[in-house]
């Protein structure tokens, strides 16, 4: 009976220990941080039109682009907030085209590998997302970081920020037995 037991608790130690990851299917390209390849066609309405990903120049479309991703087919994270996806066009009258993927930095959400991805370059292109980095900004409640300062004065009412007074004469009050 102790034996059983002490079995059963080792099984479930050892299952804790191994943790949850999501293993790759058989046959996928392994990558970074266990992630893995994901093939994405890479298009645009006339062919030829030059593609940037993440900086890097790929090609001229119709392209194929490696993408490295979770394995349950989301971006991953490796260190930016946006993957981003750039065509230039090739003659004038047409829009150059982006297109932004959110990787799930910092407990963003992110976005699913999409299997192909298409740029019309005679349409206006998209603006970009409203918040493209988070806005610094400190949590606590404010008596923890000190109050803000905010000054009240009679004449002009009330100024924020530090203030400053120039004095002009002795460093030390007159005194009478110094004259």
């Amino acid at each position: 009976m102790k034996r059983a037991l002490l079995l059963a608790v080792t099984l479930a130690g050892a299952a804790v220990l191994a943790g949850c990851r999501t293993p790759l299917p058989p046959g996928a390209e392994r990558g970074p941080d266990h992630t893995m390849a994901y093939d994405v066609l890479v298009d645009a309405t006339p062919p030829g039109a030059r593609i940037e990903a993440d900086g890097q120049l790929i090609g001229n479309t119709p392209v194929h682009l490696k993408i490295f991703g979770d394995p349950n087919g989301m971006f991953h994270d490796f260190g930016s907030y946006y993957f981003v996806i750039k065509a230039y066009p090739l003659t004038k009258n047409q829009f150059a085209q982006v297109q932004y993927f959110r990787t799930g930095r910092l407990l963003t959400p992110h976005d699913p590998i999409p299997a192909r991805i298409y740029f019309d370059m005679n349409l206006p292109s998209a603006p970009p997302p409203l918040y493209v980095y988070p806005t610094p900004g400190y949590y606590g409640p404010p008596g923890y970081y000190g109050w803000p300062y905010y000054y009240w004065d009679p004449y002009w009412g009330p100024y924020w920020g530090p203030d400053f007074r120039f004095y002009i004469g002795p460093r030390f009050p007159r005194d009478h037995r110094w004259r």
